[in-house]
């Protein structure tokens, strides 16, 4: 009776994730067409109007474009069925995926930076005129992106970080638009390289806890939404539970927590009814679908009451 292993995996809605997982796909598709074709333009601008705050604006796009695009890709990937090797499919590419942008996004800003300071001590001319046209249309792309992404699924790891980009970018367009103002009516040259470390302090902040977040799910760490003492807590509450250990919890890929542990039970207790209010409490009260439990009694389980014994 000891070592008996149980795993369950509720499949009661799994339809509505699979709506939110298309809605998902659909504006990651359409946000990444847009931002992509406009960093383009974007691109051929800052180098024709030679303003460096459209071009940072532009590096800030195209971060966006490679999270969207790989955000989307990872969402295709996701579905991919599980194989004999990868036994949870490629979810994990998803967190993979955003590790690198962020570490891209660092560069870029770094980048930025270094070029503003030489704008610094040697301002160039900037065509001011195309730079507002130019930065304008690039805030009207950014709010129809914002607007389609706000469709998809908030709580998904990915389209909230591109979200939070999108809204970096609008700040971006907003800084341009302002430089450009101040050079047409005051000539103040140092205001496009001004904001384009506004520009870069923005990228290089998204970049950072995008990757600490990712780095945080590739270490399995806790699930940031998850209160581990809680979790204790309600477990050595069900009924004939007398000790837990070996308790582990960690992150597959966004929105998708996973936990094992031993529980260790009463002469009285029934392995079965144990077993299911434990998964029925973590489902219902964490939103854990995944998890394996191995019920044990007290005496044939762990030697040690502490439970510092695998």
């Amino acid at each position: 009776m000891g070592h008996h292993h149980h795993h369950s995996h509720d499949h009661g809605h799994g339809h509505g994730h699979h709506h939110h997982h298309s809605t998902n796909k659909t504006a990651l598709f359409w946000s990444f067409l847009l931002i992509s074709s406009f960093m383009i333009v974007e691109v051929i601008g800052g180098v024709l109007t030679n303003s460096l705050a459209l071009l940072s604006d532009a590096g800030h796009m195209l971060s966006d474009a490679v999270a969207l695009g790989l955000s989307f890709f990872a969402l295709k990937l996701g579905e991919k069925q599980v194989t004999k090797n990868k036994t949870y499919g490629f979810k994990r590419f998803e967190i993979i995926a955003a590790a690198l942008n962020g570490l891209t996004l660092i560069l870029i800003a770094l980048y930025i930076s270094f070029e503003a300071y030489h704008r610094f001590l040697a301002p160039p001319s900037v065509q001011s005129t195309g730079m507002l046209v130019i930065s304008s249309i690039g805030l009207i792309v950014n709010i129809v992106a914002a607007m389609i992404l706000m469709k998809g699924d908030k709580e998904n790891l990915n389209v909230r970080s591109a979200l939070l980009h999108v809204f970096g970018d609008m700040l971006g367009s907003f800084g341009a638009i302002i430089a450009a103002i101040l050079i047409m009516v005051f000539g103040w040259g140092w205001a496009d390289p001004l904001a384009s470390v506004i520009v870069a302090a923005l990228v290089l902040v998204s970049g950072y806890r995008v990757t600490k977040e990712s780095f945080h799910v590739l270490m399995e760490g806790a699930p940031t939404q998850l209160d581990i003492d809680k979790v204790k807590e309600a477990l050595l509450k069900i009924p004939a539970v007398n000790e837990l250990h070996d308790l582990h919890i960690w992150t597959i890929t966004s929105g998708y927590p996973v936990l094992s542990c031993h529980l260790a039970i009463t002469e009285i207790g029934n392995h079965d009814d144990v077993l299911k209010r434990a998964q029925k409490l973590l489902h219902d009260d964490f939103g854990i679908e995944h998890s394996t439990i191995q019920v044990e009694r007290a005496e044939n389980g762990c030697p040690n009451p502490h439970g510092s014994c695998n």
